[in-house]
């Protein structure tokens, strides 16, 4: 059996987004694929689900941290054509994130075993509200 072929597409990073149930309740959406940096870009819609407390448009850490894990991972998968496992996640919140939120996943290094992608959260104002860290095991599972 061959290793599935990397993501070349907005549309198929998208269908892949799609395919889990969670990301679809978060609303995520692939904005941008570069292989030639090895970044993703995926939005994340504020809804009253994902708020801290109601209409205060502030995102809960909770969702945040879903959106650097989703875009970490896929980060990896347009190489890889397919999910990998997160081995270790690290989230710095730097500030409240005020509305939709956009992440901007690099990866660092993709080694035989374990991927390394920083990731980069922005809020609706451009502003840097979070960065984080995954460790991803390099199987496609």
């Amino acid at each position: 059996m061959s290793a599935p072929a990397a993501v070349s597409s907005i549309e198929r990073l998208q269908e892949l987004l799609d395919g889990s149930p969670f990301i679809r309740f978060l609303g995520m959406r692939a904005i941008a694929l570069d292989h030639g940096r090895q970044e993703v870009v995926v939005s994340m819609p504020l809804t009253p689900d994902h708020e801290r407390h109601p209409a205060t448009e502030q995102v809960h850490g909770g969702a945040i941290a879903s959106l650097i894990d989703v875009a970490g991972d896929f980060a990896l998968v347009i190489l890889l054509g397919g999910a990998v496992p997160t081995i270790n996640l690290r989230i710095d919140y730097l500030r409240p994130a005020i509305g939709d939120l956009t992440a901007t996943a690099t990866v660092r290094r993709a080694g035989r075993t374990i991927g390394v992608v920083d990731v980069d959260v922005t809020d609706r104002s451009g502003r840097l509200v979070a960065v984080g860290r995954g460790c991803y095991g390099m199987t496609v599972g």
